[in-house]
């Protein structure tokens, strides 16, 4: 028995002395900057005590787009240690923050402004001047009747110069004016048929919203908003907005592009030619409203034609799967690989929402199952969209890691 021990000791010397030559000779082979990107790259995946903000440093702000609920609990430890940028959701928006002529709630706005002071993060302004939840009242005079532009014009102007007032020099950036382009793929019909824009008779108040907001906060950077701003026809007419205000010496610092974006949408050549068309014009880029949702949308039906009721149940939500993962991650390090690439004309990205627990995505954009025309049979079903870095724990997911592994 002891031979045998004796033996079994020797051998396993031999295979540590083996191993140990073998490591030795890997490193002194392999060259050293092999070696230390690896660790590093390692390191920067496990190493729990930096967020994306640290990781991005060296590049631009990465952000955040919150509510008032955000700022206490588990998703305020979560943007601090994460984020160096802040957008409100909601609470800056026209009609939440402006409801009446007379009336301003301040309260959430406030609120948020207070944390990020505190917590020494940046502050996007989101928005002065938009089409959707807009105040109503902005449009209708005293008589009940439609106002003139002047009118108008002097509506918005008292306030931008309210909002953006209040919060100047802790705000750094404003999204001026929000989705003013057409969505349609009439190349002639470049902005949309708004209230702002039939009221004026063409776009006077998106150049006007510019001059308030640059008079009531000269050092704000002041930016134009939108979405869809990769697609041909839209990022041509996108392009046409900008290069009107460029050639009127209007204060405009860039534009904003939102980013709602699919598994294979947009793709990397759609990404550079939009970047690409924009700072041609020496505008910065920031990327406002960052998601990837793993949802198609659904198809809907030729105009006109009657919506086919569901009369079964949904099929299952197969949830997030190792495909839709694996797509998901991939689209991410596509897109923050570019990111990079243009750090120069960069000079922010914001995600829309802290975590997967909420977006605003869930239930849109092929998320709905059944639909509003299901029967009883057919429930309608709200199917997550996962869109975000982090789980429905706030746990980072394998995409953060195609982020920052680089």
């Amino acid at each position: 028995m002891k031979s045998l021990s004796l033996a079994k000791k020797v051998n396993q010397g031999i295979l540590c002395s083996s191993i140990a030559f073998a490591l030795l000779s890997f490193a002194q082979c392999t060259p050293k900057h092999m070696l230390s990107s690896s660790l590093h790259d390692a390191a920067k995946i496990d190493n729990s005590d930096k967020g994306l903000k640290d990781y991005y440093k060296n590049y631009f702000p990465i952000g955040v787009a919150i509510n008032s609920a955000a700022l206490h609990g588990a998703d305020s430890a979560l943007i601090v240690k994460e984020f160096n940028s802040i957008t409100p959701e909601n609470d800056m928006k026209m009609g939440p923050i402006h409801p009446s002529e007379n009336v301003y709630n301040w309260k959430n706005a406030d609120a948020i402004v207070d944390f990020a002071v505190s917590h020494h993060i940046k502050i996007r302004g989101h928005n002065l001047c938009w089409h959707a939840q807009e105040a109503a009242w902005m449009f209708t005079g005293t008589d009940g009747k439609q106002v003139t532009k002047e009118v108008l014009l002097k509506r918005l102007k008292d306030h931008i110069f309210a909002v953006a007032g209040r919060y100047k020099g802790k705000i750094y950036a404003w999204d001026v004016v929000n989705e003013a382009v057409d969505d349609s793929n009439d190349t002639a019909q470049i902005y949309r048929k708004s209230n702002w824009y039939n009221i004026c008779n063409g776009p006077e108040f998106i150049e006007a919203a510019f001059r308030y907001a640059h008079e009531a906060d000269p050092k704000a950077k002041l930016y134009y908003n939108d979405y869809n701003s990769e697609h041909p026809v839209k990022r041509e007419k996108i392009y046409k907005l900008l290069k009107n205000l460029v050639d009127n010496h209007v204060p405009i610092d860039g534009v904003g592009m939102q980013a709602h974006w699919k598994l294979n949408d947009p793709s990397a050549e759609e990404l550079r030619k939009a970047l690409d068309e924009v700072t041609s014009l020496g505008l910065k880029v920031q990327f406002t409203e960052l998601d990837i949702t793993i949802r198609l949308p659904q198809p809907q039906p030729a105009p006109g034609s009657t919506p086919v009721i569901a009369t079964t149940p949904p099929t299952p939500d197969p949830g997030y799967t190792p495909e839709l993962e694996a797509k998901q991650m991939a689209q991410y390090k596509m897109v923050f690989e570019i990111f990079r690439q243009y750090k120069k004309s960069i000079t922010s990205v914001t995600f829309w929402n802290v975590s997967d627990r909420y977006s605003w995505l869930d239930g849109r954009g092929g998320g709905l199952a059944g639909g509003a025309a299901a029967s009883n049979n057919a429930p309608r079903v709200v199917r997550k969209a996962y869109p975000l870095l982090f789980d429905t724990n706030r746990q980072r997911k394998k995409a953060y890691g195609s982020v920052v592994n680089f």
